[in-house]
């Protein structure tokens, strides 16, 4: 299949998103630059977050820029496999915590 839903070149065009709204995008853009400033976390420590959060929410677009962000920040190709490791746990637990719902409902219709 020669179609992709995702195209790479989109990533650099990320910045236009405020072309259809230009208030709410240039306020995204400003909370998202504030976000990942120096503060409590170092710009380091939060692009490893970022890329981690990428693949939780499974965003082609992010994962592609924090994998070069983080890796540009000293990150090493192990350390960043294992922050993609703890948000599969976290998302599988997450699912299967959920697991627990459904045991009630099923242990309540069963009475």
């Amino acid at each position: 299949m020669d179609i992709n839903y995702y195209n790479a070149d989109d990533l650099k065009k990320f910045g236009n998103i405020v072309e259809f709204q230009k208030e709410m995008g240039e306020k995204f853009f400003g909370y998202y630059g504030e976000v990942f400033k120096e503060g409590a976390l170092t710009a380091r420590e939060k692009s490893l977050i970022a890329l981690a959060v990428a693949h939780a929410v499974q965003c082609p677009y992010c994962i592609d820029a924090y994998s070069s962000d983080a890796y540009e920040k000293g990150y090493s190709e192990s350390q960043m496999m294992e922050a993609v490791h703890v948000a599969a746990a976290i998302r599988g637990g997450a699912s299967l915590v959920h697991g627990v719902q459904m045991m009630n409902k099923v242990k309540k219709i069963s009475l």
